[in-house]
């Protein structure tokens, strides 16, 4: 059963998304979230903290929780917190095919242990697929996974989801990815891969993401088309 908080949450992120609730205007107070879902005052704060974590509120005191969230004039496929490619799609609002170009395994050599941050020697699955955005390549995901922690994957799984395999089937907690953004000139594979059409650069976003544990099961190098790429992020300045 889907959690109190995260009903709260959900319906005020499309009240707040579909305009409902414009920008600057203020959603209900913790009285009016608390009769209306018959909840306690911390369970109807804790969704609105995650709003204000992610951007789309400001808590003003002593006059309500005010809507600071703008709708970007770029409707392509944009990057939040950690989730799945599915998932940025979905909230996204486009179309996705994902095309697997090859799965292989692979042993870390010492180069590759200073790019990545796996162990020198490990084993790794190498998985690399095309993101097909309203029926263009747009996206080249590079992607190695520890394979003793993550493996197994399959190119049902690699077309599907691996952090739905990883956290729904091998039941492992994602906690924390550490990102790096970057611009490159276009190489043979992106070339060869993507729709580049004119362009000669490349988004790239290279991700060390990290288990429960803190240890990394996965390295990613994801060249994305500039032109379908944003990036938004939201940033509290400490009050102390």
């Amino acid at each position: 059963m889907r959690a109190v908080y995260g009903q709260i949450y959900e319906d005020l992120l499309a009240q707040i998304e579909s305009g409902e609730y414009p920008y600057q205007g203020f959603i209900p107070s913790e009285a009016e979230l608390c009769e209306r879902y018959q909840c306690s005052h911390n369970t109807a704060r804790r969704a609105v903290r995650l709003l204000a974590q992610e951007g789309y509120v400001q808590p003003i005191n002593g006059k309500g929780v005010r809507v600071i969230y703008l709708p970007t004039e770029r409707e392509d496929f944009s990057m939040g917190g950690i989730e799945t490619f599915k998932e940025a799609a979905r909230r996204s609002g486009i179309e996705v095919v994902t095309k697997v170009i090859g799965i292989e395994r692979e042993v870390v050599t010492p180069a590759f242990a200073r790019e990545s941050g796996f162990p020198e020697g490990s084993t790794v699955t190498h998985v690399d697929r095309v993101r097909m955005i309203d029926g263009h390549a747009q996206i080249l995901d590079r992607n190695w996974y520890l394979t003793e922690l993550v493996p197994d994957i399959t190119p049902e799984i690699a077309a599907d989801s691996i952090y739905a395999y990883i956290e729904g089937t091998l039941g492992m907690r994602v906690t924390t990815s550490k990102r790096t953004y970057l611009a490159e000139k276009a190489n043979s594979m992106d070339r060869r891969l993507l729709d580049l059409r004119g362009y000669d650069f490349v988004a790239v976003v290279v991700n060390h993401t990290f288990n429960d544990d803190g240890i990394m099961l996965e390295y990613t190098c994801s060249r994305h088309h500039p032109k379908r790429f944003s990036f938004t992020t939201v940033a509290l300045r400490d009050q102390r």
